[in-house]
């Protein structure tokens, strides 16, 4: 079926190569390779190919920036799609609203960085948060990402995806409901089966007197990000969810137990933050997992609590 679909791709002339090498799209760069890494150069494209790979019932995984995710080791089976060429970004043409805020509109695979970039460049404020953050919208999106006590649904207005129907995909679009987000989740997560192409957000619009200002708070998250050590090596930021029923960050738990520089094999916690498990330089996704189960057993057996990943193994 893969060289069927291989074919079919072809044919309709959307971007694919096989056996493709994953670590280095990834932000944690482990991995080993994808059959199929298929890339959209348009929405048609990005539904075309979803529905083509869900016909062929091969295996698959819709893909951002990577950030958030940990590529498996040796070869997947069946296709990685990546929305990576989905990227136009545009102000709405009726993008001021009664509040006086403006609508910035932008597709699921522009990088976080670019949109806080567009904004900033047009003096908008209310997402200096995310600047440096790494990934893509549709990954913020659907992990409702959450950066210096701010989550992405905060700035929300809507968002259009697919979804489904038997075998025909249907376009929809949904104004933000805040009873469907909560802390690192999203109505994209469960039940799965729903696409994100497209998301607004409503930011303040401030006069350009303001802007040095604005991009002043940019740089300070981004030195924050420095400073806390999110750059120094391969990673995906933060591994566990917080939990405030257990009265600490997750990272605060995870140094309490004694686990800071626990190492296995490549994979390490970080000697700098808690939280992070690092690649020290040939980590495997068995290392990271193998990590990850020894510090919920540790946390389980100390403290009587599950940490819950919030990093994705594919």
């Amino acid at each position: 079926m893969i060289d069927f679909l291989a074919s079919s791709l072809k044919l309709a002339k959307i971007p694919y190569k096989e056996n493709e090498p994953l670590a280095q799209k990834s932000t944690f760069k482990v991995g080993g390779s994808a059959r199929l890494f298929i890339s959209p150069e348009s929405t048609d494209q990005f539904i075309s190919a979803i529905s083509a790979v869900k016909a062929a019932d091969i295996p698959y995984f819709v893909i951002g920036g990577a950030s958030n995710i940990v590529f498996p080791d040796g070869t997947y089976p069946g296709a990685i799609i990546s929305s990576q060429n989905l990227k136009e970004i545009y102000m709405e043409a009726d993008s001021v609203q009664e509040d006086g805020s403006i609508l910035i509109s932008c597709q699921s695979g522009l990088p976080m960085a670019a949109l806080v970039d567009f904004c900033t460049k047009k003096n908008l404020t209310g997402i200096e948060e995310f600047a440096g953050l790494p990934g893509s919208v549709g990954g913020a999106l659907y992990m409702n990402a959450r950066c210096f006590d701010k989550s992405i649904s905060d700035i929300l207005y809507s968002t259009k995806y697919f979804e489904f129907q038997g075998k025909q995909a249907v376009s929809k679009e949904s104004l933000f409901n805040s009873s469907e987000w909560d802390y690192k989740k999203s109505p994209f997560q469960k039940p799965a089966g729903k696409f994100i192409l497209q998301a607004t957000f409503k930011l303040k619009q401030l006069p350009q007197s303001e802007h040095e200002n604005i991009l002043a708070n940019c740089k300070k998250y981004i030195a924050e990000r420095v400073d806390k050590g999110h750059f120094k090596y391969p990673s995906a930021g933060s591994v566990f969810k917080n939990n405030h029923a257990f009265g600490a960050p997750s990272g605060k738990i995870i140094d309490q137990c004694g686990l800071k520089g626990l190492q296995v094999g490549g994979a390490q916690i970080a000697p700098f933050h808690g939280n992070f498990i690092i690649n020290t330089g040939n980590a495997t996704a068995a290392d990271i997992k193998t990590l990850v189960e020894k510090v919920q057993a540790t946390v389980k057996e100390q403290l009587g609590f599950l940490l819950e990943p919030e990093i994705i193994f594919i």
